[in-house]
């Protein structure tokens, strides 16, 4: 059934080049067809700024669709005849990853405006060499780019941030430097925004209990939030390597909070129980709530990189698997070079340092790496210069 329903899209494809498209229309979407990451930001600014332009969120999840529109804010089931038609009628289209989180099937002669979902360190598309996307990147096998055309389909613009970073995306995306928007990431500039600004933008374009757990955090002298990113092998990351009952303990003698953010990949049981540990929905957006904390535990994952664009905060590496890792997913740049924070490779190094907050890491240290991985792009208006730079108007 799904290799007959891929056929029957690969020859509806062509047609997808046959119709005019409009500069004054633009069409956004993110992966799994979800409401997030920078595409969601420029679109709320688009919708916000730019009136005589018609914008449209378009996704294959009725849920999304419907969600958006609660918002006060234009969306459409890609697969109806309204949502197909806006987006073959759409020149731009802004996407997180790929042209299929909006639909690759309608993308023809559209400008794909690929936004990407985070600066780093570890290799992505092309330039993987080794792990589980090793059939379709390197092999390259009929079945991968069956399946996957979007990941195959290069895309007219990439959003990066500074030269150190587009050599890297310029080679994983098969596009020259000059295709490479040196601009920052739309999501980032809430995180540079008051938190009377964060509270504002989330009651308006966030579910409630976003919300309600901000309330929450503030009742709190201190809040930890552990970010790891996404592992193939590892279902339960958070049980697997902490021990939640003494970590629960020492929450409560800080009158601290421990959020526990799981990457939207990343399946895990329910953790409940605890006064001071807090599970967060993996679809939860993150953004609104970063400001709000005071220290990230992190590990290979790009959140690093944002997360130092915020003033008075602190970073903790908790690299258990650093081996392993590297092993799966290989890194384009040295690791040790490009990071900051207080690096701890096991639960019982990780509790001695919340316990001591012997984690400040030398401010000299976080602006190289913040210059290196933003330049200048982290005090801009990144959605208003986007749609500058396109030319569109």
């Amino acid at each position: 059934m799904k290799t007959l329903a891929y056929i029957i899209c690969y020859m509806i494809y062509p047609f997808s080049f046959l119709f005019p498209r409009s500069a004054k229309r633009l069409a956004f979407g993110s992966y799994r067809g979800g409401f997030s990451d920078n595409s969601k930001y420029l679109y709320i600014h688009a919708v916000e700024h730019y009136k005589d332009l018609d914008c449209c969120w378009l996704s294959v999840n009725r849920k999304t669709v419907r969600y958006v529109r609660s918002l006060g804010l234009p969306a459409y089931w890609v697969v109806s005849p309204i949502g197909a038609w806006k987006a073959l009628r759409a020149k731009y289209w802004f996407v997180n990853a790929y042209s299929s989180d909006i639909m690759y099937f309608l993308s023809g002669k559209a400008i794909i405006i690929n936004l990407w979902h985070g600066v780093g360190l570890k290799r992505c598309e092309f330039n993987i060499t080794s792990g589980a996307l090793a059939d379709r990147f390197v092999k390259k096998t009929f079945r991968e780019q069956f399946y996957h055309p979007e990941s195959f389909k290069r895309p007219d613009y990439l959003l990066s941030s500074t030269p150190f970073q587009t050599s890297m995306f310029a080679s994983a995306f098969r596009i020259s430097e000059k295709r490479c928007l040196e601009l920052g990431y739309p999501r980032n500039e809430i995180l540079q925004s008051s938190r009377k600004q964060v509270r504002e933008f989330v009651a308006k374009y966030e579910p409630q209990d976003t919300l309600q757990l901000i309330q929450t955090m503030e009742q709190f002298e201190k809040v930890y939030i552990y970010m790891p990113t996404w592992r193939d092998s590892q279902k339960n990351v958070f049980v697997q390597h902490f021990d939640m009952q003494v970590l629960n303990k020492l929450m409560v003698e800080q009158n601290a909070l421990m959020l526990l953010k799981p990457h939207p990949n990343t399946r895990t049981e329910a953790i409940t129980g605890y006064s001071n540990i807090i599970l967060v929905n993996a679809t939860t957006d993150v953004y609104g709530i970063l400001p709000f904390t005071d220290v990230l535990i992190t590990d290979y994952s790009s959140i690093l990189y944002d997360y130092l664009l915020i003033p008075q905060k602190e970073t903790i590496l908790f690299l258990y698997d650093y081996d392993e890792y590297v092993r799966d997913r290989d890194f384009y740049y040295p690791f040790d070079e490009n990071v900051v924070g207080k690096k701890v490779t096991s639960f019982e190094q990780l509790l001695q340092v919340l316990n001591s907050g012997n984690y400040v890491s030398p401010q000299e240290q976080k602006q190289a790496i913040i210059r290196k991985f933003w330049g200048d792009t982290m005090n801009k208006n990144v959605c208003e210069n986007i749609i500058k730079q396109l030319g569109i108007e």
